[in-house]
């Protein structure tokens, strides 16, 4: 554990994964097939978690290829705009698409409509991976649906080894999409693999209980991975999550809002709980500060330009009381 913080206290991730556009219907509340306006941002959970950590001082790399076309070039410009280091994207022409998310701020029916054919970023090379100055890191983070498809899925964990060699902890989220998998037994058989080979695992109760062949067999994975070693943190929704180090379960709860939509928050808390622990916060304290970035964020239109910065974190939870568990 402690040698995971002092990684992270380093201020500079290398994140793996896909940079996407999204498409939201303006004003807040309108359903999609009604909407006459959409806004148009930054969206894909690597390239959230990297806006995310650089909103909060951290320094953030994405690793991805984008397409060589309009909305390839918008994605890219919309990094650069928030400071997330765009040297190691490669763009791809030819068919490969980046991908599109269609969402409303309506948590009722809450639709998102994702587009993914031909997707670019699962054109992520082992040449593309080797090409990272590891050593030039602190971590390196990814999120799981690297892992869903070739060529993206073999230089991924490429690049865990490159990391490690290079003495870098992987920070895995779990992130199951099963509309980007083959097959539920081919993701819980890969996402199991790239688990055993993280250093910090996080997930919500559905997607470690997805790895174990069970939801009521989540909490027991958790423990399971955590007794080796790894700092595992267990998300339930509006019961607050399970965080489990060096033997201890810290259970903390959520800050409750108005909800306009709920994608967005895994990658915010993420963000949110590292950037915290880089600042020197308790385990605890990060964990917490994770989730008030996930109420955040989930209470405003889109997720790139929701992600807090430090003052927008410390104002929310200085006005809002303890956390509750639901």
């Amino acid at each position: 554990m402690q040698d995971l913080i002092a990684a992270v206290a380093k201020r500079r991730f290398v994140v793996l994964g896909r940079a996407g556009m999204d498409l939201f219907a303006d004003p807040p509340g309108t359903k999609s097939e009604t909407a006459e306006t959409f806004r148009a941002d930054l969206g894909g959970s690597s390239a959230n978690i990297c806006v995310g950590l650089v909103k909060l001082g951290c320094e953030a790399a994405l690793v991805t290829s984008v397409s060589d076309d309009a909305v390839g070039r918008f994605a890219t410009n919309r990094l650069i705009h928030y400071g997330v280091d765009t040297r190691y994207l490669r763009v791809l022409g030819g068919e490969y698409r980046l991908s599109i998310a269609v969402y409303e701020s309506c948590i009722e029916n809450f639709q998102n409509v994702i587009y993914r054919n031909n997707a670019v970023d699962f054109q992520m090379t082992k040449e593309d991976v080797d090409r990272v100055d590891y050593a030039a890191y602190g971590a390196l983070i990814t999120a799981g649906t690297v892992f869903a498809a070739e060529p993206s899925r073999s230089a991924s964990f490429r690049a865990f080894a490159r990391a490690r060699s290079a003495g870098l902890p992987v920070i895995f989220d779990i992130d199951y999409r099963p509309y980007s998998w083959a097959s539920a037994d081919e993701a819980a058989r890969v996402l199991s693999r790239a688990g055993a080979e993280s250093d910090m695992i996080v997930g919500n109760d559905e997607e470690f209980g997805f790895m174990a062949g069970g939801i009521d067999k989540g909490l027991d994975k958790a423990r399971e991975l955590a007794s080796q070693g790894k700092l595992v943190v267990y998300k339930m929704g509006q019961a607050g999550a399970v965080t489990f180090s060096g033997g201890q379960e810290i259970r903390t709860g959520i800050y409750p809002v108005t909800a306009l939509k709920p994608n967005g928050a895994g990658d915010s808390f993420l963000a949110g709980m590292l950037a915290s622990l880089a600042d020197g916060h308790e385990l605890r304290d990060a964990v917490l500060r994770g989730s008030a970035c996930a109420s955040i964020v989930v209470s405003q239109p889109g997720c790139a330009p929701a992600m807090p910065d430090r003052q927008a974190l410390d104002d929310f939870t200085a006005s809002r009381p303890d956390p509750v568990t639901g």
